[in-house]
């Protein structure tokens, strides 16, 4: 009797343990999952990586914004203080190379550019008052009753009278330059994007009234790093994508590859990525129409050529 109860408790003590152990696992299981350690049972570890894209190696992706070609987007200033009068023009408004845009008050021109005239007119009658004083004096010298003196006081008067009529031009053509200031033109074809001064308003010299921007030249400038530089080509192709514009991507080709790297002008939208960075200015052509304004933010995947 005592040799079976003494078998009984041997084969009793690891049954009991491996029902606890049993009992156990759901919760051991569950701890591993939320430490991130958990492995699935009913898969092996190959199916669940070989789901994920493979990396292109030959890919460079970058952030970047829509801008204009060179000259294609200017601000427009004035180079005389005044008042500004009347604004011709309201963002958005398209306009032509030369159009009046804006003016300013220039009554004070207007009036000494009219007596500047009226001096050249008078210098012109001082002109033909002394060619005939001269002529005069000439032939009196000649007949011997003139005096050489009167002759020379005569051609003196009509040299002064020239001198006096190149002066007056001089200040009309200044005051016709200044009083054509007053008036601002369009320097390009473009979309008035901004307004910044309104009518009343005193200005001084430089300050700028509107900026123009031609938005049918327009391309990319992405920031590459400068560790992508060596695998950025000209020609390559590009994938260009933006926020707000779900499944629409748009073509382009790498124009223009800069010959320096600069400090980073975007932020960037990934806190864990540096922002003291330095990159490469990449000009990108864009083959197709796109609905992005001037300075959105772009992503750009750069191909191989």
């Amino acid at each position: 009797m005592d040799s079976v109860l003494s078998w009984f408790k041997k084969a009793l003590v690891p049954l009991l343990g491996l029902s606890l152990a049993l009992a156990l696992l759901p919760q051991v299981k569950a701890w591993r999952g939320r430490a991130g350690g958990a492995v699935s049972t009913t898969a092996p570890l190959a199916s669940s990586t070989s789901a994920l894209p493979a990396a292109d190696p030959g890919r460079v992706t970058a952030e970047g914004r829509l801008v204009t070609y060179p000259g294609a987007q200017v601000v427009v200033a004035t180079d005389l203080a005044g008042t500004l009068t009347r604004l011709h023009v309201a963002e958005k408004d398209r306009v032509k190379k030369g159009a009046l845009l804006a003016e300013l008050k220039a009554d004070d021109l207007k009036a000494e550019l009219a007596e500047q005239r009226a001096k050249v007119a008078e210098a012109e009658a001082d002109i033909r008052f002394a060619d005939v004083n001269v002529a005069r004096a000439e032939r009196l010298l000649a007949a011997q009753v003139g005096t050489q003196d009167t002759a020379d006081r005569t051609r003196s008067n009509r040299d002064a009278a020239h001198a006096r009529l190149a002066t007056a031009r001089a200040a009309v053509e200044r005051l016709e330059a200044r009083l054509a200031k007053s008036r601002l033109t369009a320097p390009i074809d473009g979309t008035v994007l901004e307004r910044s001064a309104q009518p009343g308003e005193h200005l001084a010299a430089g300050t700028p009234l509107l900026t123009l921007a031609d938005l049918k030249r327009t391309r990319i400038e992405a920031e590459v790093d400068e560790f992508d530089t060596g695998r950025v080509a000209l020609g390559a192709t590009v994938q260009v994508t933006a926020e707000g514009y779900d499944g629409q991507s748009w073509r382009g080709r790498v124009e223009e590859v800069p010959d320096a790297v600069v400090n980073r002008r975007l932020k960037p939208q990934d806190p864990g990525r540096p922002s003291d960075t330095r990159v490469l200015l990449v000009k990108i052509a864009l083959l197709e129409p796109t609905p992005l304004k001037l300075g959105q933010r772009v992503e750009v995947a750069i191909g191989k050529r």
